[in-house]
């Protein structure tokens, strides 16, 4: 084969540049310390020096994730202890409440100021933040202020949700609880109550409810589960005009106060509990009645041709029967409020029920009346009905536009409950204390709140010590996934270093190799390239 000079050349750059990329290639391996610098150098070796290097990322981040976990408990911790000092401190001081032989009302005011200032402290325990600001019993709603206070009354604005953190592969911790079931869901001693405003409520400034004692268990019992709702209407329902409220059983809508004079600030007593509002609560409007007036333009016979009208009321429809003859109103009363066939099978003999169930009524001079306030009206009739209604009956026919609908005064619900909150618990007992007089029936009277309240007191300290216990069980699962994780860390460490690590003896033999290719590569190119058919001529 012949050989040309641009050959030998181009021979021998290429196996020039491939020693030098093997020397570099060494070097680089040096300098860094590891033996696989690309997926080319060992394929396997790569794709596990992958895996392992995202296993030590998770690792690193459950590190952090413990971390942050650690700080959230250990707050959480912290203030359950505080809550706990507190809760016991008030069933110290209940006890003393209990010994209304010694006691005076000035004695028991001075505690009561206690147990207020004492319920301010738990609030605000309750609403802790954590280092990055979220409130550590609010569940998910960690920007949202979980616990209100409404004069005596105090609400949830959380959710019952927790907030998890993963710490292993397969592990996750709660690092937050809702405060509806660590403070507001506790068991009571007995059956019991919350009382609320409806948020529609539109007196300003808004009108408030107490918190409320039952005062009466065997007539609260008739009631429980059932709810009460108090309604505010208009002043002029009673004689002389003024505030008015009545109070209805919510399922049955049974009446047990009607129309009763409104007092601000004074206790209301039904259905064995009792409660006071305070306030000016809106009373509502009374109905302005519609109505559509009758006249009797021209009399019909409807004995002959028996016609019909459709009424709609309040999105209600009846179908009326006109079958006698009508010459005046009186007679076209008689016909729309008819309890009998005038001709056989028309169904004129249940006008009066139709009447009844639309909510009408017949006034002389006025006609037909709505006395709810919803207007009327009348439709599908004929020419005939026409003449005898005074107005027009046919198609759409005629609707009043005088009714105006009763406006709703504020509303206030006393809603049954088998739990009660310590906020709660210790507001009543606030309350007893506050307004018990120096006599044996209000003394006897707070004794027993006094014996409900040191009940709720021990199962809200149940419920915190439950807690309290399950935080702890959590800062060890912590610490043993930390032992775990820091174990697993060292092994996987060693695995990628055996993967990975460069073996320095073995490289720098390598290198002095290649370094001496290299170098008789290049002289023995240089002899090479001087060798011609001149010099042997």
């Amino acid at each position: 084969m012949r050989v040309s000079t641009s050959m030998v050349y181009n021979i021998a750059n290429v196996s020039l540049h491939k020693t030098q990329s093997a020397m570099n290639r060494t070097n680089e391996q040096m300098a860094t310390g590891k033996r696989v610098l690309s997926p080319a150098d060992d394929p396997v070796a790569a794709t596990n020096i992958l895996k392992l290097n995202q296993q030590l990322g998770r690792l690193e981040q459950f590190d952090k994730n413990i971390n942050i976990a650690q700080n959230n408990l250990e707050l959480e911790e912290a203030t359950l202890d505080a809550v706990l000092n507190i809760v016991q401190r008030m069933n110290e001081l209940s006890v003393q409440a209990g010994n209304t032989g010694t006691m005076n009302s000035g004695n028991y005011k001075a505690m009561a100021a206690e147990v207020d200032t004492r319920i301010d402290e738990l609030l605000n325990l309750m609403n802790t933040r954590n280092a990055s600001g979220q409130y550590i019993f609010g569940g998910h709603q960690g920007s949202t202020q979980p616990f209100e206070q409404d004069d005596d009354n105090f609400f949830y604005r959380g959710d019952q949700g927790e907030k998890r953190i993963q710490i292993s592969e397969n592990v996750t911790v709660p690092v937050t609880d809702n405060g509806r079931k660590v403070f507001m869901d506790i068991p009571s001693a007995h059956p019991t109550f919350t009382t609320r405003a409806n948020p529609a409520n539109q007196a300003q400034p808004p009108a408030s409810i107490s918190v409320g004692q039952v005062v009466d268990k065997d007539a609260w019992s008739e009631i429980y589960p059932g709810d009460l709702v108090i309604t505010f209407n208009a002043r002029s329902a009673i004689d002389p005009a003024g505030s008015n409220f009545t109070v209805t059983e919510r399922s049955s809508g049974k009446v047990l106060m009607a129309n009763e004079p409104f007092t601000p600030g004074q206790e209301i007593e039904v259905g064995g509990v009792s409660f006071a509002i305070d306030g000016q609560p809106f009373p509502g409007t009374p109905a302005e009645p519609g109505s559509l007036p009758l006249n009797v333009d021209a009399p019909v016979d409807f004995s002959v041709a028996p016609a019909t009208v459709v009424m709609t009321v309040g999105g209600v429809s009846e179908t009326f029967v006109l079958d006698q003859p009508v010459t005046n109103e009186a007679e076209l009363f008689a016909a729309l409020s008819s309890t009998v066939e005038t001709v056989a099978g028309s169904g004129a003999d249940r006008n009066a029920a139709r009447l009844a169930n639309l909510g009408l009524t017949l006034e002389p001079g006025e006609g037909l009346v709505s006395a709810r306030g919803e207007n009327i009206t009348v439709r599908n009739g004929s020419a005939a009905t026409n003449d005898v209604f005074g107005f027009e009956t046919t198609g759409a026919g005629t609707t009043s536009d005088n009714g105006v609908l009763a406006e709703r005064g504020d509303r206030f619900s006393v809603n049954a409950t088998p739990n009660q909150g310590i906020l709660t618990t210790l507001s009543r007992l606030s309350d007893a204390m506050k307004n018990v007089e120096d006599n044996p029936k209000s003394k006897a009277a707070l004794g027993d709140i006094v014996a409900q309240t040191l009940a709720n007191l021990d199962n809200g300290l149940t419920s915190l010590t439950t807690l309290q216990g399950a935080v702890g069980a959590r800062l060890n699962t912590l610490d043993s996934t930390r032992e775990l994780n820091l174990e697993t860390k060292l092994y996987s460490d060693q695995l990628l270093s055996d993967l990975q690590d460069l073996d320095y003896a073995e490289a720098s033999t390598r290198l002095a190799m290649e370094s001496m290719v290299f170098s008789a590569a290049q002289q023995s190119f240089v002899k090479v390239s001087q060798l011609s058919l001149f010099n042997f001529l």
